[in-house]
């Protein structure tokens, strides 16, 4: 079982993004439920975030409520929340007064019906540097604000410059068949090398992976998705040549598609030369939290080969983002 701050965890974690960050954000009834199966299953690993939502109504909000209903069950989950950012803009603020504010207003939410095990900057502000960054993480570790540190969006050099202030708890990265940039451009040997999990968000390529999309309109009005190049019809059409080959594999083990995308990082974690990798993936509903959590067996190395084969001759195309 991987750890994270002394604490073990499940092989799959769970995003909560689309708890609070979604134009129809499910019923508390509802979230309840999901998150009550995700621990269940095994998925005591919660990767929550100051800026999934408003600061009037964001992943804080519904954790206070749910462990106000389920006390029991704050000390089962291992948090993860990520913070930093300007007050409800996607802009990093890596000043100490905006760590601080960021720090103390997620627990004002939280109002102590939990701890924050680990607290992370969405995005290193490229006004600060990371050994500045960290080094105020450290103090807030220091002050039992928080329990430990993690880094979000980084690349290497930046992983190994910020395990040299402090211990790194976690670095969290985007990671799937539909975006491998991190196993191409040495930050996953980086946390493999230092003995750093790597946590994997968008493991399902942001739902393509599932299958259950397209084209451009198969994404809801008003959802980020449709602002990222790589959705866009063009890009979308030849990208979606690497999501029919992962549904040809996943129809021969009778599996869905997200479950061989799922399996494939599993297989890949802690592989010579690659850290331990925890994929946390989303899902609103109890059915899909239990289809992307149950116990799904490894790939053989013949099936790794195939999707190997996969990425090679079907490149994703399209930026991660838009370009400003």
């Amino acid at each position: 079982m991987p750890t994270l701050v002394g604490r073990e965890v499940g092989p799959t974690g769970y995003g909560m993004m689309r708890l609070t960050w979604n134009p129809t954000p499910p019923s508390d009834e509802t979230a309840f439920e999901t998150l009550n199966t995700a621990l269940k299953l095994g998925a005591n690993f919660w990767n929550g975030g100051e800026l999934y939502g408003t600061p009037e109504s964001n992943s804080l909000h519904l954790l206070n409520r749910y462990f106000t209903k389920y006390p029991e069950n704050a000390d089962k989950v291992v948090l993860s929340i990520k913070g930093g950012l300007k007050p409800g803009r996607l802009e990093p603020d890596g000043s100490e007064e905006n760590i601080r504010r960021s720090v103390d207003e997620c627990l004002r939410i939280l109002d102590g019906k939990k701890s924050i095990d680990i607290f992370e900057c969405a995005r290193q502000d490229p006004k600060t540097t990371v050994e500045q960054t960290v080094s105020i993480l450290a103090q807030l570790v220091k002050e039992g604000k928080i329990k430990g540190i993690g880094l979000s969006e980084v690349d290497a050099q930046t992983v190994r410059r910020a395990a040299k202030i402090h211990p790194i708890a976690a670095v969290e990265v985007e990671l799937s068949l539909w975006d491998t940039h991190v196993l191409e451009d040495n930050t996953a040997a980086a946390c493999a090398e230092l003995g750093i999990p790597l946590v994997a968000y968008s493991p399902l390529g942001r739902g393509v992976l599932t299958g259950s999309i397209s084209k451009t309109t198969d994404i809801p009005e008003g959802d980020f998705r449709r602002l990222l190049p790589k959705y866009q019809d063009e890009a979308l059409k030849n990208n979606l040549k690497l999501v029919q080959g992962v549904k040809n594999i996943a129809e021969k083990k009778s599996l869905t598609p997200g479950q061989i995308a799922l399996s494939w990082l599993k297989t890949l974690s802690a592989k010579p030369g690659l850290p331990t990798i925890i994929p946390i993936p989303g899902g609103t509903t109890s059915d899909k939290v239990t289809q992307n959590t149950q116990d799904v067996p490894e790939l053989s190395d013949a099936e790794m080969k195939e999707l190997d084969k996969i990425l090679q001759e079907h490149k994703v195309v399209g930026e991660r983002y838009p370009q400003h």
